[in-house]
């Protein structure tokens, strides 16, 4: 068992992290104060190659893997995590179009995706339902036989409504209101497609500067074409896309979480106190030792669950657990972070208590804390019951 990173692994690792801290952790502060999405910065992320890193090179890709992705967001999230999750939902939602997508989709919608220089979303969750997707309401119905009439509404979504966003993976119930079974179909809806808007963006706790809005739909019409995976066969592909989109948050919470550690050390060194470094008392190097013992165990988990997917195992119980783990760890390790830091922590000039804020969505995103813990158990072969 080699936990070594290759040379190439390395020098990608360093090469984003390089940029992130020159380029993004001097001015998370203002992002987050500004509330705004930094379309130039996240094109230059671009321009760097994270968002091209999974996918392959025939579509403008690095042709990596997910174990790369999840390196670089590491490195993108201990700068600002906010900036981070654009960009993994959006290269999930990529990943999840070159998967399932057909040729012509996929040649029309992702390159610009792969590049960085548009950004796209995929909408589930509903005011009413978020993993319960059986009580989602957003349908959808054909119209002759070459076009679909959607109407709806989704909340809480990440991407739709930026000045580079270009598409939405939409999931709609597209079985009959009098069918005893739901049935999904996953649409590709154009920004610019008649009778979808976009709301206002939410005020949110954390991930100000990353957008969050209401979507609406009211007889938006799309071609046959735009079916993502098939007609009736949405659900099971979200789910995939989901799969991917919770290894990549667990990147996220990591990446805040060495953030976490690296703040409370350095305050640690620096700060006096009772006639020495404030480093130099137990129950602050007990509290410094446990950060990083979460950000270590969060890492492995981590880590060996984008191995295992690279290797063609997409165990979904590493998956539930690497996300379970790795986000619980984020916020334990901010909490941690502030007491550290002292009444400095709870200020918000203090970057610490922006990623205590920011990484508390983490836990309910995704698949919530209490959702991975029971695919884990029916992983382990109990009876679970979701209903």
């Amino acid at each position: 068992m080699n936990f070594d990173l290759t040379p190439d692994q390395e020098q990608l690792q360093t090469r984003v992290r390089d940029f992130a801290q020159a380029e993004i952790a001097p001015i998370a502060e203002k992002l987050d104060k500004d509330g705004k999405f930094p379309t130039e910065l996240f094109k230059k992320l671009g321009e760097l190659g994270v968002m091209s890193i999974p996918f392959a090179d025939k579509y403008g890709g690095m042709g990596l893997g997910v174990f790369e992705s999840v390196l670089a967001l590491e490195e993108v999230a201990r700068a600002d995590q906010s900036l981070a999750v654009s960009a993994m939902v959006s290269m999930a939602t990529g990943l999840t179009l070159s998967r399932f997508g057909s040729q012509p989709l996929i040649d029309k919608w992702l390159p610009e995706i792969v590049t960085g220089q548009k950004i796209c979303a995929i909408a589930g969750t509903e005011p009413n339902a978020g993993s319960d997707t059986g009580g989602f309401k957003t349908r959808s119905r054909m119209v002759g036989n070459d076009r679909w009439s959607i109407s709806g509404e989704k909340a809480f979504i990440t991407n739709a409504g930026t000045d580079i966003s270009l598409f939405t993976l939409l999931l709609t119930v597209s079985s009959p209101p009098e069918a005893e079974k739901k049935q999904f179909t996953l649409f590709l809806v154009p920004n610019e497609a008649k009778g979808y808007t976009r709301g206002e963006k939410y005020g949110k706790l954390g991930w100000k500067s990353s957008d969050t809005r209401p979507l609406y739909f009211d007889d938006c019409q799309v071609d046959a074409d735009n079916v993502v995976g098939g007609a009736h066969k949405g659900r099971w592909v979200l789910h995939k896309g989901y799969q991917a989109a919770r290894l990549f948050l667990a990147a996220c919470s990591l990446g805040l979480a060495q953030a976490s550690l690296d703040h409370s050390i350095r305050y640690a060194k620096e700060r006096q106190a009772f006639g020495g470094s404030l480093g130099r008392l137990q129950l602050i190097q007990e509290m410094i030792a446990e950060i990083a013992l979460q950000v270590d165990t969060a890492r492995l988990l981590t880590y060996r669950a984008a191995w295992n997917v690279d290797q063609g195992r997409d165990n979904l119980k590493e998956l539930s657990m690497a996300k379970y783990h790795a986000t619980e760890a984020g916020t334990k390790c901010a909490d941690l972070a502030i007491q550290v830091h002292g009444g400095w922590g709870y200020m918000d000039d203090c970057p610490v208590s922006r990623y205590y804020r920011d990484n508390r969505i983490c836990t309910i995103g995704d698949g919530s804390s209490q959702i991975q813990k029971l695919l884990i158990a029916r992983e382990c072969g109990l009876e679970v019951n979701f209903t």
